[in-house]
């Protein structure tokens, strides 16, 4: 997409990336609330990253969290209607840039089993499954 552009998410865009992702990301996540994402981009304000069209529209999105030891990716959704055109590729080549700025060394993703279509476009972008280890986690609210 020629007209595609990468920028840090702010305040003003919340609203229309928790839309954009009830129609474009896979399944749902605790902190998918306009809480959650605004302590995200308070903490942290490069770590969500918006694809644009020229239109202004989000063509997608990924969190490129960094704790200042590991770089962790999420929420990389491409709208339905713009997916295989290199949105995602893009993204994940601005959250890789942006690790390598602030000194990470590996990243890694969050990614649904069931998600295969997911499972394609991460292992083209280099990504492979980490087969010793598993997400173990505690809700740490009701």
């Amino acid at each position: 997409m020629d007209d595609l552009r990468i920028r840090a998410a702010t305040p003003a865009d919340l609203d229309a990336v928790l839309a954009f992702w009830k129609v474009a990301a896979e399944g749902t996540s605790i902190s998918d609330d306009r809480d959650g994402v605004e302590r995200l981009v308070a903490r942290d304000p490069g770590a969500l990253l918006l694809a644009e069209c020229g239109d202004g529209e989000v063509a997608g999105t990924v969190i490129a969290g960094f704790d200042g030891w590991r770089c962790h990716l999420y929420r990389l959704a491409v709208h339905p209607e713009r997916r295989r055109r290199g949105v995602g590729t893009a993204l994940l080549a601005a959250a890789e840039e942006r690790f390598a700025r602030l000194g990470g060394r590996r990243a890694d993703a969050m990614v649904l089993d069931r998600n295969g279509l997911a499972h394609h476009a991460w292992r083209a972008a280099g990504y492979t499954p980490e087969p010793r280890w598993s997400r173990w986690v505690k809700p740490l609210t009701d």
